[in-house]
């Protein structure tokens, strides 16, 4: 079995972590570069930024942001956030990110998938699905958008199905049931995505103890847990985290 990711998340905008972050042992706790480099040498796998900066000026920045994570990090990471076209991403990928995710781009223009897979490659291409539950959907989960704020009629596992035949390499699958809760990561969710389609899947929303990601992985058949305050404020530490689900079963890099 491939090792299980750990990956937090990162909110910027022009270059500082917007979330609160509490590490005492930085000397810039708002700077997103100082919070990166702590992850990179402590334990984490990759990491996500999500830029809320959506403005031209904003993407210039972020360029610039991109590049300086680029040479202080040694870890894979992604960046989201607006990625509308092909330039987006070929300004965000040639300035040093492995991968950047889409999320309500893609679901207002499919094709947007198909045409990124096929110019940059499925491996760097992470579609974010946002799901709220829907009992009137198949899988009992709906796609919504904006943040959450507006439903689709969209069935979240036919959507994750569509975006792997149109070439996403990778799906970062967010409950907005329980995302900011810290009650758990929705594992039935996570599991009917991850058993029907065969590209990785990223679970996300609900982090608040170590239990919850072993849950998500044993359970969930996540691929990868990605959480953002948890770590931010120190209330689990990767390494501790890492340790435990080894101890627990679940494979992961030390």
């Amino acid at each position: 079995m491939l090792a299980k990711r750990i990956i937090p998340c990162l909110d910027v905008k022009d270059g500082r972590t917007v979330k609160g972050v509490n590490f005492v042992n930085l000397r810039d706790a708002g700077s997103a570069l100082d919070l990166a480099s702590y992850y990179s040498e402590h334990g984490a796998d990759e990491l996500v930024f999500l830029d809320i900066t959506a403005t031209v000026e904003g993407r210039k920045t972020l360029c610039s942001f991109v590049e300086q994570v680029a040479k202080r990090i040694a870890i894979p990471f992604t960046v989201g956030g607006g990625i509308k076209t092909e330039e987006d991403v070929n300004m965000i990928l040639s300035s040093g990110a492995d991968k950047i995710s889409i999320n309500s781009s893609a679901v207002r223009n499919p094709s947007l998938i198909d045409k990124l897979s096929s110019r940059f490659g499925s491996q760097c291409i992470v579609l974010a699905l946002d799901a709220r539950s829907n009992h009137e959907m198949k899988s009992g989960y709906e796609v919504v958008v904006d943040g959450g704020r507006t439903p689709t009629s969209i069935d979240a596992l036919s959507w994750a199905e569509e975006a792997q035949l149109r070439g996403a390499g990778e799906i970062l699958l967010t409950s907005m049931d329980s995302d900011g809760t810290k009650s758990g990561f929705r594992v039935d969710l996570n599991s009917i995505i991850s058993g029907n389609i065969s590209i990785p899947v990223i679970a996300s929303g609900g982090a608040g103890t170590k239990e919850h990601f072993k849950s998500v992985f044993l359970e969930g058949k996540a691929d990868a847990a990605l959480a953002a305050s948890v770590f931010h404020f120190h209330e689990i530490d990767i390494m501790e985290l890492k340790r435990y689900l080894r101890e627990n079963g679940v494979p992961v890099r030390i």
